[in-house]
């Protein structure tokens, strides 16, 4: 009898085990189908995020390449051109004097000014900065009549861009100008829309003479 009841028990403990055991199997199949579920969910979460971010910006880019192609394409009125034939390249150390001013060409000294955004506070050498000109650079100036606020506007936008330079000209007849080589017009505002035609045409536009040579490691004041 006594035999019987131990077998008994032993039997009983070994189901109770391996019911406690298939319980925990079950429990831990739950946790990993729910882990599976939430990272599922994660991720997808983050593919969806990704994509909306991604096509946001696609969208951004699209605008600004549209706005950017649309600049580019409109008449800028009161634009003045210049024969590119008559405008000297050569590279000289006697003073230049130029019939414009700024001046939109004609030979110059062989140091350009950096042209990469560059912002310049004081007045720059002529023959330097045609040389910037020759390289594709827009040159923004202004002289005394020019609103602060527009003077800042265009220096962000200088900043902003490689291939272009700024400074004042005191002497020049309009309060804000722009110039590229043998192109040159006179804007009424920062805000003005031939600022951005002239900058999509002429930052190394067709007109340049030296296309893709460098705005660095020129001179600097």
């Amino acid at each position: 009898m006594g035999s019987a009841r131990q077998k008994s028990t032993s039997a009983d403990r070994r189901a109770r085990i391996e019911e406690m055991r298939r319980a925990e199997q079950s429990r831990e199949r739950r946790n990993r189908m729910l882990t599976i579920g939430i990272s599922t969910v994660i991720v997808l979460s983050l593919v969806g995020f990704g994509s909306y971010l991604f096509i946001n910006e696609q969208n951004k880019q699209d605008k600004q390449d549209a706005a950017a192609e649309e600049a580019k394409n409109a008449d800028i009125k009161g634009l003045q051109e210049f024969d590119a034939k008559k405008l000297g390249r050569n590279h000289v150390t006697k003073a230049v004097t130029y019939p414009q001013t700024p001046p939109v060409g004609g030979d110059h000294n062989q140091a350009w000014m950096n042209c990469n955004g560059d912002v310049y506070a004081k007045a720059i050498p002529d023959m330097n900065a045609v040389h910037s000109l020759e390289h594709g650079a827009v040159w923004v100036t202004y002289n005394k009549q020019a609103k602060d606020a527009d003077i800042k506007a265009l220096e962000e936008k200088v900043k902003a861009t490689p291939y272009s330079l700024m400074s004042p000209v005191d002497t020049q007849k309009g309060a804000l100008m722009l110039t590229a080589w043998g192109k040159q017009v006179t804007v009424d505002s920062a805000k003005d829309p031939r600022v951005a035609s002239f900058f999509a045409k002429f930052v190394q536009g067709e007109q340049t003479p030296e296309l893709g040579a460098a705005c660095t490691n020129g001179l600097s004041l």
